[in-house]
C-alpha cells in the first residue's frame, strides 16, 4: 500500500511544467503507480486549462507553452520498441514503471557493493546523480545525511530507515534535516531509484573515512 506522496505544490508545479527535470521524472514514475496522485495532477491540469481558455490574454507565457506542448503531444500506445518494461539483475526481473522503462538499457552496469546492496548508475543527462540500488535481504546503507537532497522512489519491495518504514510506491524526500540507515529485512529484498544533487555524508561508522572524497565517487 503506497503512504507517501508529493505533496500538492511538487504535484502542482508538475503539472505547470516548472518541476526540475529530476523531480519530474520521479514524480512521473510514481503517478505511473499512484492513481491517487495522477488523478489529483489531471485536476490541477484541468483546472490550468480551464484558466488559461477563460483568460487566455491573462495566461502565463510558461502555462501557454505548456498546453501548446501538451497538445502537440501524440498519443503514446505501449511501450517504446527500445524501452525495456523490466530490470534484470542476477537472475531476477523488476518490472518498471513506465516513465522509467526507457533508462533500463542505459544503467553502467550493476556494481556489487558492501552490505548486500546493488547499484546500477543511470545516465539521465541532467546534473545530479541517479542510480538503480538494490537491497538483499539483510541489506542496508551505512547511516547519513545529506549535503542536498535525495529524492527515493520504492520500486519493488520494503525497507526501513530508523525514520520510517516504506512500501512500494512510496515517494521520499530526504535533505539535510534527515539522518538514517536504510535497511531491509523482506525476504524478495528492496529495489529503489534514487536522484541526488548533492553527496551523501556519512555519519557513522568506517563510511565516514569516505566523505573528503564523497565528491569522486559522486561524478
Amino acid at each position: 500500500m503506497i503512504n507517501l506522496h508529493p505533496t500538492d505544490e511538487q504535484l502542482l508545479q508538475f503539472a505547470q511544467g516548472l518541476a526540475s527535470p529530476g523531480l519530474s521524472l520521479i514524480i512521473a514514475a510514481h503517478m505511473d503507480m499512484c492513481g491517487k496522485c495522477a488523478a489529483r495532477v489531471a485536476q490541477f491540469e484541468g483546472r490550468l486549462a480551464e484558466q488559461a481558455l477563460s483568460h487566455p490574454q491573462a495566461a502565463e507565457p510558461e502555462l501557454q507553452k505548456m498546453l501548446d506542448s501538451i497538445m502537440a503531444l501524440p498519443a503514446q500506445t505501449g511501450v517504446k520498441p527500445d524501452c525495456a518494461a523490466f530490470l534484470e539483475l542476477d537472475g531476477r526481473k523488476f518490472a518498471l514503471p513506465r516513465s522509467l522503462q526507457r533508462y533500463a538499457g542505459k544503467i553502467s552496469g550493476w556494481s556489487h557493493m558492501v552490505g548486500k546492496l546493488w547499484q546500477a548508475r543511470v545516465d539521465l543527462g541532467i546534473e545530479g546523480r541517479a542510480d538503480f540500488i538494490y537491497m538483499e535481504k539483510g541489506g542496508s546503507v551505512p547511516e547519513h545525511t545529506h549535503k542536498g537532497n535525495e529524492l527515493t522512489l520504492v520500486l519493488d519491495g520494503e525497507f526501513s530507515d530508523g525514520l520510517n518504514h516504506y512500501d512500494t510506491g512510496d515517494f521520499i524526500r530526504c535533505d539535510g534535516q534527515h539522518t538514517h540507515m536504510p535497511h531491509t529485512e523482506a525476504d524478495e529484498g528492496c529495489l529503489v531509484f534514487s536522484l541526488l544533487d548533492q553527496p551523501l555524508h556519512f555519519t557513522s561508522g568506517l563510511a565516514r573515512l569516505l566523505n573528503p572524497f564523497s565528491h569522486l565517487f559522486f561524478k
